[in-house]
């Protein structure tokens, strides 16, 4: 096998970035992939059949774990500890393939921009919580109501709600859009935020702006911005996470023991630990998708965050504490959209039950059901301020990987890091007015799907350059000189083999969720799925051309040259001894010295 520099096949060197820092601790690699967690389009949007099925789920859960998260998050954890740099220099493995970084970098700053619905929506309703009388309560719904328009929970008994709205939508039972959620009041406030605000009926659905939740989004941006201004190096920015991550997780356990007393939710609590075959059955469809929130919102924030690790971090070990951990989260959110459900099911009769707000629940629903409980204004604060700190967290984190990963890949910009990182958040800030728009609130769901698409597809593109291009010798030799224990062939064949079929099998189903969701959005959600979905993965076969251009020789003979790794070794001047004193001088024809400018 050949070892070359990048400066032998015509291209710049790579740098590493000396002041990148490590985590402090391993406790802060594994909080920082724990936060993921927290990706609230998978949690709080449509998902919600997965979470019927209570501790059910576990089981297609841990399935689809070990037959391709795991492998596939060890594989993650291998390229950027291995390499120490982000999820584009990594690809020094195969610089052939390199655009996968740029599709990376295009995929997450698009997702990392609609994930402020998931900060500007908690956080609009924790400061209305500080009023004295909370807005969706039945005393400040009549403060801002029109009278007559909408029905909801303050103004009507279940009995003339029956019979008024089966009067009045007579002919509206056949109408697959129709669909009368709004009775709760918490929901009907977030109508009322906008001018226009139909989501289910899209022939009449009117762009309109809510500027209190651009007002929010500034402000949430603004607190990202002082994040990434004062604590950007990596010790600190661990430390914070760390604090943060334990404060979220433990005001969560103190709303989940607040809302077992709840009306109805004791009486049914047996439904979540013993669910019913029918409801595991709806969950199982959902599972190949849901798993994939362990990756994050984009893909390759793994490869970045590991590569702070220490070289001999055990990353195998932390991939499983990292997805069972995971698991744990996800569960107790769920159990939170459960007493929720099973409250209003108690509270009303099946014919309102049925017609319950499901998405974005967790935020327009669970605010009506706060307003029933004594001393309501501090516990709407506690709940909606864990539900802001969690999207702070979780668009921190990803948004740190991906700086991580532009900075080690230009060198130009390390210098001036903080103005280029407050640039990027406040091009975000601008990009996510949109989504403070009832067409965005909606069809960001659109862009949601599309991720999970690209996503996917490069998982498996993954494990075509590591396990197959590279090699699957060499991956298993690099990584038991990394980790210094036995990596077995049988997981390697696993990777090789039946990770792929699981990929595919999801990537198919996901295609038609994809194309059923651009049947009904918006022009400018097509156009930004163009920009940043779409078009980047011209990027991988472009750069892939570009470095066969300047390698020399037929064009089989450059394809291989840039399919072989270069600049592939560890970065630290002991690891990187060892590492040529393993592998021997017959496998490495040229020594791995850092190669300067000056060799030109």
């Amino acid at each position: 096998m050949v070892y070359e520099t990048s400066y032998e096949t015509g291209r710049m060197p790579f740098r590493p970035d000396t002041k990148r820092g490590q985590w402090a601790t391993p406790t802060d690699f594994i909080v920082s992939c724990l936060s993921f967690g927290f990706k609230t389009d998978f949690v709080f949007v449509g998902w919600y059949y997965f979470f019927e099925a209570g501790v059910a789920a576990i089981f297609p859960y841990l399935i689809c774990l070990a037959l391709y998260v795991v492998p596939i998050i060890v594989i993650q954890c291998f390229m950027g500890q291995f390499s120490s740099s982000g999820y584009i220099s990594a690809f020094r493995v195969s610089p052939f393939f390199k655009g996968m970084g740029y599709v990376s970098l295009a995929l997450n700053l698009i997702t990392i921009s609609y994930y402020a619905v998931f900060l500007i929506i908690p956080m609009h309703y924790m400061l209305q919580s500080f009023r004295p009388t909370i807005p969706w309560s039945c005393e400040g719904v009549k403060t801002w109501i029109e009278k007559g328009v909408d029905y909801s929970l303050c103004n009507i008994t279940t009995a003339n709600y029956t019979v008024e709205m089966d009067v009045e939508h007579t002919n509206a039972t056949n109408d697959f859009w129709y669909r009368p959620s709004e009775e709760i009041p918490s929901s009907l406030y977030f109508k009322y935020l906008f001018e226009s605000f139909t989501p289910y009926d899209p022939e009449n659905y009117v762009f309109s702006i809510s500027w209190p939740l651009v007002v929010c989004n500034f402000i949430g941006w603004g607190i990202i911005a002082f994040i990434f201004y004062y604590f950007f190096e990596a010790e600190k920015l661990g430390k914070l996470l760390r604090y943060g991550f334990l404060t979220t997780m433990g005001l969560l356990v103190i709303c989940l023991a607040r809302f077992l007393f709840l009306p109805g939710v004791l009486d049914n609590i047996e439904d979540f630990f013993l669910p019913s075959p029918h409801k595991l059955l709806l969950c199982l469809p959902n599972a190949p998708f849901f798993v994939l929130a362990a990756f994050g919102g984009g893909w390759g924030s793994i490869i970045s965050l590991s590569s702070l690790n220490k070289f001999k971090t055990n990353i195998m070990r932390q991939s499983w504490l990292i997805c069972f951990g995971q698991l744990g989260i996800f569960l107790m959110f769920g159990m939170v959209s459960f007493m929720i459900q099973k409250h209003f099911h108690a509270t009303q009769d099946k014919t309102y039950y049925e017609y319950v707000e499901h998405h974005l629940q967790l935020f327009l629903s669970t605010g009506t059901a706060l307003v029933t409980m004594e001393l309501a204004n501090l516990w709407s604060i506690i709940y909606y301020g864990m539900m802001t700190l969690a999207s702070i967290i979780m668009i921190v984190t990803q948004l740190f990987s991906t700086l991580l990963a532009i900075y080690d890949e230009f060198e130009v910009l390390r210098e001036r890091k903080h103005e280029v990182s407050l640039v990027i958040i406040g091009s975000l800030a601008l990009i996510s007015t949109y989504y403070c728009s009832s067409h965005g609130i909606v069809y960001f769901m659109t862009i949601s799907t599309d991720a999970l698409l690209t996503q996917t597809v490069l998982h498996l593109i993954l494990l075509l350059v590591v396990l197959w291009i590279y090699g699957r010798e060499r991956f298993q030799r690099d990584i038991e000189f990394m980790l210094g224990q036995r990596f077995s062939t049988w997981k390697v064949n696993m990777l090789r083999f039946i990770s792929p079929i699981c990929l595919l099998f999801t990537m198919l189903i996901t295609v038609s969720l994809a194309f059923y969701e651009h049947l009904f959005t918006s022009v400018v959600i097509q156009v930004l799925a163009f920009i940043f979905i779409l078009l980047p993965w011209l990027a991988i076969p472009g750069y892939g051309i570009l470095s066969m251009l300047q390698t020399t020789g037929s064009i089989g003979m450059r394809f291989k040259r840039c399919c072989r790794p270069t600049d592939w070794y560890p970065v630290e001047a002991d690891d990187r001894q060892r590492y040529e004193d393993a592998m021997g001088n017959m496998d490495i024809t040229h020594q791995l010295n850092e190669v300067t400018a000056d060799a030109d």
